[in-house]
């Protein structure tokens, strides 16, 4: 992995915390979006590219495998989060990789508090973790419409036939 990769993955919120405050002092729009990312798909990278155009930092927030293994189940994560973390932060649209432990990033979008939130359409806006917060501080939460077809779940399914 290269050094500009390896700088933009955090494993908690003091480790990004300067970073996040020099670019909110230099009145960056902060972008959040968050997932497991567990096998990169076309999908993933139009959420991703589309998530970075509504702002000028993009932070994503991705869930730790045992959070994966709550969420998903017993045989996820595919890929070990140090895996995922450093294929997104291999992605130029992506600022920051942030892996959180909890089954939400609540607590961590309450820390970050970014400008922007953003999730895929599968979410109602009440649903999406953080939205509240969001809201409250003068932020806005955008829903993304999903490449049709395409899910981390349907593709592990069709391997699984092969």
């Amino acid at each position: 992995m290269n050094v500009v990769s390896k700088s933009k993955i955090f494993y908690d919120f003091e480790s990004l915390k300067p970073l996040l405050t020099i670019w909110k002092g230099s009145n960056n729009t902060i972008v959040f979006t968050n997932g497991c990312f567990d096998i990169i798909h076309h999908g993933h990278v139009d959420s991703l590219q589309k998530s970075a155009a509504l702002g000028t930092r993009l932070i994503v927030g991705l869930n730790s495998d045992q959070s994966v293994e709550l969420l998903k189940g017993e045989n996820r994560p595919v890929f070990s989060e140090q895996a995922r973390a450093e294929i997104l932060a291999a992605f130029e649209c992506v600022d920051a990789v942030i892996i959180f432990k909890e089954e939400t990033p609540a607590e961590i979008i309450a820390k970050i508090l970014p400008d922007v939130l953003v999730k895929g359409a599968e979410y109602k806006i009440h649903e999406i973790a953080g939205h509240d917060t969001v809201l409250s501080n003068g932020g806005k939460v955008e829903i993304l419409d999903l490449v049709d077809g395409i899910s981390t779940t349907d593709i592990i399914d069709r391997i699984k036939k092969l």
